[in-house]
Order: structure tokens, then C-alpha cells, then sequence
């Protein structure tokens, strides 16, 4: 009999990030939030609400309202990921009422600074939880389950839920806290964004020139990019032309357009965002399957005036 391998596999440096990113962010919620009579999002927030009312132990209750969740998580996500939610739902509640504390020693009582800071931090606790793939359970699953199957942003989709969290603070306490809840969880769910993306940022360029394949052969030689042709039609004029498709780093983009003015300066280029990309060059297992040309031909003159071009750009800097 074949002995059916476990979906859990211990990976330290992953829960221990894990683990860093839910100290910040239930330090956060300590230290500013709760503090200053604020609310985060999702169940953590419906804790603080009847942390309020009651004085029940904000991560208990965080952990007993994400029961339900989990069955979700396990039935739509899978038993690997319900795993690492689970041990993030149990490090997130701990964390909470570990840091309950830090509330005597909040370093402000003005309420734009609490949202403001409770925000950014909170942001950067979940995005590094979420960057190393975990979870801290609540409204995260939800926002897992919308990227999984509709490629939506994490963040974004957490701020939509806890609108309605803010509603029901606006009735239960004042308008002015669910004002200021409202800002700190947008700042949250934009810092949560910027971390998940923020060291992975891409561009994709299209570039739109009568002199295509130099363009093309420049990108290759000196950056090591691949170039994809599409086929693209002048609505006005009916001409044919290849548009030069390429997908960079944030820092590769300043050559690009040294490479693109230096061959063609009356080129067309347009800098698209790319949220996430996978695939040939940017993911380590695509990276070890990828075989570049070594034949690569290249007008010597172009060449020569692409290399001084970025030379010259390197004495500027």
C-alpha cells in the first residue's frame, strides 16, 4: 500500500514570517486602534465591537467567530491552505491578546494619527502574512477565496466587506469613529496591496514603431527579455505593423526607453501595470525551464548606439 503524502510540509521561515506579520498587526490594533475607540475590519473588527460592549477578550472572540470561515476555507481552498489558516487564525488570536498590553502605552490620543499609523501597520502585518501565503483567518479567507476565482486584490476585497462593519459602528457608537475606522481600513487595505506587490512590481510595455524588430533584438541583447510580436492594424490608414511586447521590472524600465528613443524616437510606447505575473523569466521554476537564443542577431549600428546611450546614461547617474 502507497502511504498518501501529508499536505502539510514545515517550511520555519514561512511561519515565522507568518508569526512576525500578526505581532505587527495585533500590536497595531493595541497600540492604535482600540485605544482611541477605532474598529479594524472583518471578525477581528465584530471582536473589537463586542470587546467594547462586553470586555470579552478581543483574540477569544476572534477565534471562535472564525470557525465557520475555516469550514469554508477547507471546503473551497483546500486542506493545505485551511492548514496554514488555521495555524495563522491561532498565531493572529494569540498575538492579539499576548499585545493586549501595549494599550496603556498607545503614543497618541488624537484620532487621525491612530487611523492614519493603525492603518499603515496593520497594512504591513496582513501583506506580510499574506506574502508568505498564510493567513489570519476572518474576512482573509473571504479575500482568498475572490483572488483564487476572480483575480481580485486582496485588499480591495477585504475594504468592501468591512463597510458594512462600519455601518453598524456608525449605529451602535458615533459617526465620527466610523469616519475615522473608515480611513484607517482603507489605509490598511492600500498597504496591504503595496506589500503583497510592492517587491514584485512589473510593467508591461507595448511599443507600437516602424522599426519593430531592432526594438525587439535591443530588448534581448541587453536586457534578456523576451519579446512577443502582435499584429496590430492603423484604424486610420489600414497599414500593418508589430507591436513589441514586453514584460519588465520597475528598474529595467528607464532602459527600455533609452533602447526605444535611441532606435526609433517617433515610437509609440505605453506602460501598463501587471498586478501578477507568472510564467517564462519572472517565476524561479519558469526561470529553470527557459532556454534563451544565443544567435541573436542585431544591427552592429544599432547596437553600437544602444550601448552608448546606456552608457552615457550610467556617467549621468
Amino acid at each position: 500500500m502507497q502511504a498518501t503524502a501529508s499536505p502539510f510540509k514545515f517550511n520555519p521561515l514561512k511561519y515565522l514570517g507568518i508569526l512576525a506579520g500578526c505581532l505587527i498587526a495585533a500590536s497595531s490594533i493595541n497600540l492604535f486602534v482600540v485605544p482611541s475607540s477605532l474598529l479594524t475590519g472583518g471578525v477581528t473588527g465584530i471582536a473589537i465591537i463586542f470587546y467594547f460592549l462586553t470586555g470579552l477578550p478581543i483574540g477569544a472572540q476572534t477565534l471562535a467567530y472564525n470557525v465557520p470561515l475555516l469550514i469554508a476555507s477547507y471546503k473551497l481552498l483546500g486542506k493545505k491552505y485551511t492548514l496554514d489558516v488555521v495555524i495563522g487564525t491561532l498565531m493572529f488570536s494569540f498575538a492579539l491578546d499576548a499585545t493586549k498590553f501595549l494599550g496603556a502605552y498607545a503614543p497618541t490620543d488624537d484620532l487621525m494619527l491612530a487611523a492614519i499609523y493603525g492603518g499603515i501597520f496593520n497594512g504591513i502585518g496582513y501583506g506580510i502574512v499574506f506574502r508568505m501565503n498564510g493567513s489570519t483567518g476572518g474576512f482573509d479567507i473571504l479575500g482568498a477565496i475572490f483572488k483564487k476565482y476572480y483575480s481580485m486584490e486582496i485588499g480591495s476585497v477585504i475594504f468592501g466587506f468591512n463597510c458594512f462593519i462600519v455601518a453598524i459602528a456608525g449605529v451602535l457608537f458615533n459617526i465620527s469613529s466610523a469616519m475615522f475606522t473608515l480611513i484607517c481600513m482603507y489605509i490598511t487595505s492600500q498597504m496591504t496591496n503595496k506589500v503583497i506587490d510592492g517587491f514584485n512590481q512589473r510593467k508591461a510595455i507595448l511599443i507600437i514603431s516602424d522599426h519593430a524588430k531592432d526594438i525587439a533584438d535591443g530588448i534581448i541583447t541587453d536586457l534578456g527579455r523576451g519579446v512577443t510580436f502582435l499584429h496590430g492594424e492603423g484604424a486610420y490608414t489600414g497599414a500593418q505593423k508589430k507591436i513589441v511586447m514586453v514584460v519588465v521590472g520597475m528598474t529595467q524600465i528607464a532602459k527600455i526607453k533609452i533602447i526605444v528613443r535611441t532606435v526609433d524616437e517617433n515610437a509609440f510606447m505605453l506602460i501598463l501595470a501587471a498586478s501578477e505575473v507568472q510564467g517564462s523569466g519572472f517565476t524561479r521554476s519558469a526561470r529553470q525551464n527557459v532556454h534563451y537564443r544565443t544567435d541573436q542577431k542585431i544591427n552592429p549600428d544599432i547596437e553600437q548606439k544602444i550601448q552608448d546611450a546606456l552608457a552615457k546614461r550610467g556617467d549621468d547617474d
